[in-house]
């Protein structure tokens, strides 16, 4: 049977918890269930909190700056927006956030306004000084917009960063001018805001699988109907330009999505917002599409990941087949992928096999053949995020279920092997142990190098909503180590020279 002769579940579809999602609360739960599950998690919960106690302790010497954000809600998306300001010692950056609530008041995707401290500005005591409980000065909220339904992923337009699309749970995509919105009141009862634009084309749920093209402005997502769908927006302005009745809708002043919608009705649809259909729908996987990358250099090429465990390749030029197909790229569902932006042979992928991949597409074949040039394994859960770094072409990112951010060097691979084993997994050379839970996403900031915000959802462990950080690691740790010894031998003289005065 396929996915459209199927009909949709009514009311809100279940995902995965591996995904990070809150799970909802269910009456008809079983105590016995909810017992083992506790133990299981106090085991889990144990060993993260000996290694954050642990790295708490570590924070001055690991990072140049940190900053803490307790969340009132859990979000599963964060996403940097444009630079806005630079000043002598810090930089002023919008920040794209989701609240995940109760139901007690509405979902909204939150825009915030982020104070960035330059590098080595930040004293020492000053970063290791922060309260887990308390909100950051460092982070203040500009604007809100009232999602219509749980935002379980953010991405921005890289030509116009204040372009944003959310998925939800329904099989729309949803185009946000965020400088445009209203900013509204989030109070029981509201009505959602009306998306500037809606990418219709699936035929059931896409969650999560979310990309926007660095060349274009294309949308790409993947879903439960086991499709990856392309859109442009482009489509949509020139639909509006040459629509003589077409009119702009409140809210998208100034965007670049021009309008031809009815006006609201005021109620809760999205729905009630103009739509744009696909550019193309690709077929080839035979489970949920769980993410999805464009090749930086191409709008035309991209590829997807499910729980399918395939990783598959698709040239738009060719048809709506896969181009390369390689049907065991994990032993599990794949989470996550991404697309290196220096290179356009090298994709990462992210599994719940607790493994990160990295494959050249020149060794992947149409037959489905295709072994990764490495596997990472340093996790010890689910990998739910990985990312390429834009600063270093041979760096990359991963986040997981194990409250890990890990930050890898592939480059560095060949060269431990050679050494006497390490001790931590090869390849690894820096580890963010600040979360206390999952770590759902994050975010390289293009704009200043080496710093990530990063979110966990911290609803299993603590009750409460989630944990923002936004942190950079010490220059000591990446730079080459003929430089950083330099730099240090400079400071074994300064301390020699006052040790020896009287």
């Amino acid at each position: 049977m396929d996915a459209q002769s199927q009909q949709p579940q009514v009311g809100v579809v279940k995902k995965k918890e591996t995904r990070g999602r809150k799970p909802k609360p269910k009456e008809e739960k079983k105590d016995d269930q909810q017992q083992q599950a506790k133990m299981k998690k106090a085991h889990q919960q144990a060993t993260v909190d000996d290694k954050y106690t642990q790295w708490k302790s570590l924070v001055p010497v690991l990072y140049d700056w940190l900053a803490n954000h307790n969340l009132v809600w859990p979000s599963l998306s964060c996403r940097w927006g444009p630079q806005l300001e630079q000043a002598t010692y810090k930089n002023r950056q919008r920040l794209y956030l989701s609240e995940q609530t109760d139901g007690s008041v509405p979902n909204t995707l939150v825009i915030a306004n982020c104070e960035v401290v330059k590098p080595r500005v930040a004293a020492a005591e000053h970063i290791s000084q922060f309260n887990e409980e308390a909100r950051s000065p460092f982070v203040k909220k500009y604007k809100t917009i009232i999602h219509p339904g749980e935002i379980n992923r953010i991405r921005e337009l890289p030509q116009n960063t204040k372009i944003v699309a959310t998925h939800t749970d329904s099989p729309d995509v949803l185009i946000w001018d965020v400088e445009a919105q209203p900013n509204r009141h989030a109070v029981l009862g509201a009505t959602s805001s009306r998306p500037d634009l809606i990418l219709t084309g699936h035929q059931d749920n896409a969650e999560f699988a979310l990309a926007m093209c660095p060349t274009e402005p294309y949308v790409l997502s993947g879903g439960k109907d086991k499709t990856v769908v392309l859109w442009s927006i482009q489509d949509h302005i020139s639909a509006a330009t040459t629509d003589p009745a077409a009119t702009k809708s409140p809210g998208s002043g100034g965007s670049i999505i021009k309008q031809n919608s009815k006006p609201g009705d005021g109620n809760d649809k999205a729905a009630d917002g103009p739509s744009v259909a696909p550019r193309g729908i690709y077929y080839g996987h035979e489970d949920t599409v769980e993410d999805v990358a464009f090749c930086p250099s191409s709008s035309q090429e991209f590829c997807s990941v499910g729980d399918d465990s395939c990783l598959i390749l698709w040239d738009a030029r060719v048809g709506s087949s896969p181009a390369i197909k390689v049907e065991k790229a994990h032993n599990a569902d794949l989470h996550c992928v991404d697309w290196n932006p220096h290179d356009d042979n090298l994709i990462l992928t992210g599994s719940a096999d607790n493994s990160v991949r990295l494959f050249d597409r020149r060794n992947l074949t149409s037959g489905g053949v295709g072994a990764p040039i490495y596997k990472f394994e340093g996790h010890k859960a689910a990998v739910l995020c990985v990312q390429w770094c834009p600063d270093k072409s041979s760096v990359f990112g991963s986040s997981a279920e194990d409250g890990l951010l890990n930050i890898w060097d592939y480059e560095k691979v060949s060269k431990e092997r050679t050494t006497k084993g390490p001790s931590s997994p090869p390849g690894l050379f820096f580890q963010h142990a600040g979360h206390r839970d999952k770590v759902v996403d994050f975010h390289w900031n293009a704009s200043d190098p080496w710093t990530i915000v990063s979110v966990s959802d911290d609803c299993d462990t603590t009750g409460g909503g989630g944990t923002l950080q936004i942190w950079r690691m010490s220059d000591l740790i990446y730079r080459p180590e003929e430089e950083v010894l330099a730099e240090l031998e400079k400071f074994k003289s300064h301390v020699v020279s006052c040790a020896s005065k009287p």
